[in-house]
């Protein structure tokens, strides 16, 4: 690991992308810091951390949202409507569904029908916010329509400059430039939350209480780590399915088999995102017209209720199947394997290969919802029997995309170094 870092930094072309980042993700986070004119914004970060889907914006945000900065919104509306658009164009709008198989052009059009369409959503939730916020905790100082429609206008600014940033460092820097500003802002929110759970177990202790404060933090981190080591795993766990072809020899060597590889988890994070959106968003528009009505649903549907928790892990595993089903199909792979001459040894080509694919990707599949419902009730359920605050307990979506990111950027990462290595040589 060590001689793979310097390699990438003795390779001049490599370094300036990494410092092109770097200074990309300063700006960043300079705006994240950068309040909106006429917000009073030290109200918002008590009633934040009291709600999920708010506080998974400010986490995606790197705590931009309880400032209220520029940045406030992240690229959280891009997000929302890649997600729209890939599901639409899964046979469902035709003209959608065209465009993703016209190469190169179809997709500049997709990603410019997804930017429209996230300048809409960030306009729309921003406002919505602002319209809450301003109703609940009084947070503008100019609490009219015109107030209502400046503040949202900045907000959807930041976001669209933000994916800007984010396509410069997928241009010139490392990684996918929203997945790194994803990633930069919730490991920022990191050493902040420590320090919260060093002061909640060891600072309010008394002398003689002192020793168990550090033993529990200790035992905090430790536990940290080892979420981190089981995300890994979870990301990088496949089930190998062996691959013969038709042209090759019946007595080759365990070296040369060929594999199809099939992720144990497929949908990653989403199905953790789909699931806060579906038990949220009903809570927080109808907190905008019928307030007993608000407090008595969020009772039952808060997830830190039991009721709560259980509808999040149900659907958490319900939408990990759907979205598996739409990343992966196992009709296509088999049709794809006849073509290419090649089959499962033991697997009649045709319907059987398709029906063994389908059993395979079903049954690693529940083992992927059931890793990935864990991490991700994990922050809410610790908080109901120790003292941490929700915002620092460990666990959920923030450590799955950090991970995600983390790994896909070294992947990237190694694979320049392994072509400059071959230019190399070939030179």
């Amino acid at each position: 690991m060590t001689h793979t870092f310097a390699s990438l930094f003795k390779n001049k072309d490599t370094r300036k992308r990494i410092f092109f980042t770097l200074a990309m993700l300063l700006i960043y986070r300079v705006g994240a810091a950068i309040p909106v004119p006429g917000v009073d914004a030290t109200k918002l970060s008590s009633q934040i951390a009291d709600n999920s889907i708010l506080n998974m914006m400010n986490l995606l945000g790197g705590g931009a949202l309880e400032k209220l900065s520029i940045f406030a919104m992240g690229v959280t509306p891009y997000i929302t409507a890649s997600i729209i658009i890939q599901l639409l164009s899964m046979d469902v709008i035709p003209a959608l569904t065209e465009m993703t198989k016209s190469g190169q052009t179809g997709r500049m059009k997709m990603e410019k029908i997804t930017r429209y369409l996230g300048v809409v959503l960030s306009f729309v939730q921003a406002y919505s916010l602002v319209y809450g916020f301003d109703k609940q905790y009084s947070v503008l100082t100019n609490s009219n329509l015109s107030g209502y429609l400046y503040t949202a206008t900045v907000l959807t600014a930041g976001t669209m400059f933000l994916i800007w940033i984010g396509d410069r460092i997928s241009m010139k820097g490392i990684g996918n430039g929203i997945s790194i500003i994803i990633f930069a802002g919730i490991v920022s929110n990191i050493p902040a939350n420590f320090m919260q759970v060093y002061n909640v177990l060891v600072g309010g202790s008394s002398s003689g209480e002192i020793f168990n404060g550090v033993l529990q933090f200790v035992l905090y981190c430790a536990l940290y780590l080892a979420i981190i080591v089981f995300v890994i795993v979870m990301e990088t766990a496949v089930r190998k399915i062996p691959i013969q072809y038709t042209n090759s020899s019946t007595s080759r060597s365990g070296s040369d088999i060929t594999f199809l590889p099939l992720k144990i988890n497929s949908a990653s994070v989403i199905p953790v995102i789909f699931a806060q959106s579906i038990i949220t968003a009903p809570q927080i528009v109808i907190s905008f017209f019928n307030t007993d009505l608000y407090q008595k649903l969020s009772a039952w549907l808060s997830l830190s209720s039991w009721t709560g928790l259980a509808l999040y892990a149900v659907l958490t595993i319900l939408f990990t199947f759907f979205y598996t089903d739409l990343q992966v199909d196992p009709d296509q792979m088999a049709d794809n394997l006849s073509k290419s001459g090649a089959y499962i040894p033991g697997i009649r080509p045709g319907s059987e290969t398709k029906s063994y694919l389908h059993k395979v990707l079903n049954r690693i599949t529940v083992l992927g919802a059931i890793a990935l419902t864990v991490v991700a009730v994990i922050p809410y359920i610790l908080p109901m029997f120790t003292s941490l605050p929700k915002s620092t307990s460990i666990g959920g979506t923030g450590i799955i995309i950090v991970v995600g990111v983390a790994l896909e950027t070294m992947a990237q990462l190694k694979g320049q170094l392994t072509q400059k290595q071959y230019h190399g040589f070939l030179r």
